[in-house]
């Protein structure tokens, strides 16, 4: 018999226990706490619709403010159209620390009207006394659940993206979602790291629409990408959306690390043919620079 929790699509205090004490190595006191801050602002209520306007406002313009003179959005419209009521998944490839802020806050602007989370690598936004403020500052706490790199805490991360698809088939967010799982590094945009099975588990388990992007072009250098996006001096940024991802027969697959990964690669292959067109639309051949600016 299913509990409570399960038949809203949320997170048991089986599974969040895990989260908070799971793993041979538990959580510091500064880890512990601004997980169970963000999780009590993920509950229907006055800090949840406040930090839901805050992401569709403030995070959405600074973002675009120093970007938009350099990117160029591709694929709008095979986009479905949003229900807030409804959870989407994005994929993206991960060449900077800022690929799904770009991303999404394009499609904040244009009226996405989910709360927005991003997984991201624990170090410094949650074992530094500073984290907290950066998560709050820049993302109006998109910035969760943490993952940790250190496999004494490989239990944490499970539990992690099992509360993820959990939210997802609670409805009403927008997860991003890398399934390479760390930054590519060297100078081909083209290319992909392999595809890890946790995005996959996620994708899996919450059952929603999934929207491939591909995006090039940003730097990892936050001073010098602002300095350069604001004179419009910068790397031109092209976005590519493409439509939900078909996963085939794979949604009715049994769970198992072998479904998820080629879960997850599916996931890559469709950014992969994203990829291909912005090459494309980069040197010319299918479009000329003035009319692919979606602006």
């Amino acid at each position: 018999m299913q509990s409570r929790s399960e038949e809203a699509g949320e997170p048991d205090d089986v599974e969040l226990d895990m989260l908070e004490m799971g793993g041979e190595l538990p959580l510091t006191a500064l880890e512990r706490a601004q997980i169970r801050f963000v999780r009590a602002s993920l509950q229907p209520g006055a800090l949840d619709r406040s930090i839901r306007v805050l992401q569709r406002s403030v995070g959405q313009w600074w973002i675009r403010a120093v970007t938009m003179r350099l990117s160029h959005v591709h694929g709008l419209e095979r986009l479905p159209a949003w229900n807030a009521d409804e959870s989407v998944v994005c994929v993206c490839n991960h060449r900077s620390f800022y690929d799904l802020y770009v991303v999404t806050a394009e499609l904040v602007a244009r009226g996405l009207p989910q709360r927005l989370l991003f997984p991201v690598r624990s170090t410094f936004f949650y074992d530094h006394p500073l984290g907290p403020f950066v998560n709050g500052a820049m993302s109006f706490f998109a910035m969760y659940p943490p993952i940790f790199r250190d496999r004494r805490r490989a239990a944490h991360n499970l539990a992690a993206l099992d509360e993820l698809a959990a939210l997802l088939r609670r409805g009403g967010f927008f997860v991003g979602l890398h399934p390479e799982g760390t930054r590519k590094k060297d100078d081909d945009p083209y290319s992909f790291l392999p595809a890890q099975g946790g995005v996959g588990r996620v994708v899996h388990k919450a059952r929603c629409t999934v929207i491939p992007v591909f995006v090039n072009g940003l730097q990892n250098d936050f001073v010098k990408q602002v300095r350069t996006g604001v004179a419009g001096t910068g790397e031109t940024i092209h976005v590519v959306y493409g439509a939900p991802v078909d996963f085939g027969g794979l949604m009715r697959a049994p769970g198992s690390p072998r479904t998820y990964k080629r879960v997850a690669d599916r996931c890559l292959e469709a950014i992969g043919e994203l990829a291909q067109e912005e090459k494309s639309i980069r040197n010319g051949t299918t479009h000329n620079a003035a009319a692919a600016r979606a602006r």
